[in-house]
C-alpha cells in the first residue's frame, strides 16, 4: 500500500496542495465543538463508555481534517478509523443498554454489523444515488430499525434514535450529491456532511446520556 498515494475524491479539491479543500477542512470544526459540548454533558455521570464516544467524535474531527488537509491513503484511514469504531462502540452500548442484552450477546450483535454492512451495502451499490456512498447507508437504516424495536418501551429513546437516523440520512443525501452537482457549484455538498454528522453524533451520544440517567432515576 501506497501511504502517501494522492486521493481526489471532492468537488471542492482542484489540486495537491494543502489547503485545496478549505471549506471541507474548516467545517470539521463540528465535530470538535460537538464534541466539546458532550464532553461537559457527560462529566461525573459516571458513564465513562458515553466519554468514550466523546472521544472518538473528537477523533473523527482531527481524522478527517487530515484527510481533507493531506488528501492521502494514511489520511483517509484516519478519517475511516473513528468513524468505524464509534459505529461498533455505539452499537454495542445500544444492544447492552437499551436492549437489556448480555454484554457477550450485545457483543455478538455488534459483531454481527460486518456481514450485516456488507449486505445492505451490496444492495446500495447496485442502487443509483445510493451507490455513491454504499457502505454508509447500512448505518441509518440500522438505527432506524433499533428505534422501531424501542417504540413501545422506550418511546423517548425510540424517537431520539429516529431523529438520529433522520439527521443521518439527510447527511449522506449532501455527501452523495457533492460530485453530481460539482459542474454547477464548485464548492460542493460535502461540507454539509460534516456540518450535519457533528450535530448528528452528538445527538446521538445526547440519547444514550438521556436514557441511561432515565433508566438511573426509574431504578430509584
Amino acid at each position: 500500500m501506497d501511504w502517501t498515494a494522492f486521493i481526489d475524491g471532492y468537488c471542492e479539491r482542484t489540486d495537491a496542495s494543502y489547503w485545496s479543500e478549505p471549506v471541507n477542512a474548516v467545517t470539521n470544526l463540528a465535530f470538535i465543538i460537538a464534541a466539546a459540548i458532550m464532553w461537559r454533558r457527560t462529566a461525573g455521570l459516571g458513564l465513562p463508555l458515553a466519554r468514550a464516544l466523546v472521544a472518538i467524535l473528537f477523533a473523527i474531527g482531527i481524522g478527517s481534517y487530515l484527510f481533507h488537509t493531506h488528501a492521502q491513503t494514511w489520511a483517509a484511514i484516519s478519517d475511516s478509523t473513528p468513524i468505524m469504531l464509534f459505529s461498533l462502540l455505539y452499537i454495542f452500548l445500544a444492544s447492552r443498554d437499551y436492549f437489556g442484552l448480555p454484554t457477550w450477546v450485545a457483543g455478538l450483535l455488534t459483531a454481527a454489523y460486518f456481514p450485516y454492512s456488507f449486505a445492505v451495502g451490496w444492495v446500495a451499490a447496485q442502487l443509483p444515488f445510493f451507490s455513491i456512498s454504499d457502505y454508509y447507508w447500512p448505518l441509518p437504516l440500522l438505527i432506524a430499525i433499533y428505534a422501531v424495536l424501542l417504540r413501545n418501551r422506550y418511546p423517548e429513546t425510540a424517537r431520539g434514535l429516529a431523529i438520529g437516523s433522520a439527521i443521518l440520512v439527510a447527511s449522506l443525501t449532501f455527501r452523495s450529491l457533492d460530485m453530481p452537482v460539482c459542474g454547477a457549484f464548485p464548492l460542493g455538498t460535502h461540507f454539509m456532511w460534516h456540518i450535519l454528522n457533528g450535530l448528528m453524533l452528538g445527538w446521538m451520544i445526547e440519547v444514550y446520556r438521556r436514557h441511561m440517567l432515565a433508566a438511573r432515576s426509574a431504578r430509584g
